[in-house]
């Protein structure tokens, strides 16, 4: 009478099959982690700072300097108008990028004169052809 169970070649053959399988989708997951990383960043810059920084624009009549940066959101400076009505973020401290760095606020803007240059150096953490922007980068 045959005992019920695997073979060997039975076992070693369902490892091999998980493997190849497994070889196909850690690619297509692990890129598209950073996909929604890019896509986060972007999302910051071009919808939440945005917004408090029109926020901030619409009761003060200016962007805060580069000097204040986006601290001006959360806190009213000595210099601060008499209109800030902030905090402008509902979240009471600064978002980081999803890389962990702090994003870039220069007002007025090197790109942008009549407001701001607000970037995320990205990835690699330093100013590169990866970084997000709210300008049309030339090298994309």
């Amino acid at each position: 009478m045959r005992d019920k169970g695997f073979t060997l070649i039975e076992i070693m053959l369902v490892v091999i099959i998980i493997g190849v399988l497994a070889a196909m989708a850690v690619p297509n997951i692990t890129g598209r982690s950073e996909q929604a990383r890019i896509t986060a960043a972007r999302t910051d810059i071009e919808s939440n700072l945005t917004t408090a920084l029109d926020l901030y624009h619409m009761d003060t009549g200016r962007y805060p300097a580069s000097a204040q940066g986006l601290d001006a959101l959360l806190t009213a400076s000595t210099d601060a108008p008499a209109q800030w009505n902030g905090p402008y973020l509902k979240k009471k401290k600064l978002p980081k990028d999803p890389w962990g760095h702090s994003y870039v606020y220069v007002s007025p803007g090197a790109h942008n004169k009549d407001s701001y240059d607000l970037s995320s150096p990205g990835p690699d953490g330093v100013e590169s052809g990866d970084d997000i922007t709210n300008w049309e980068n030339e090298n994309k």
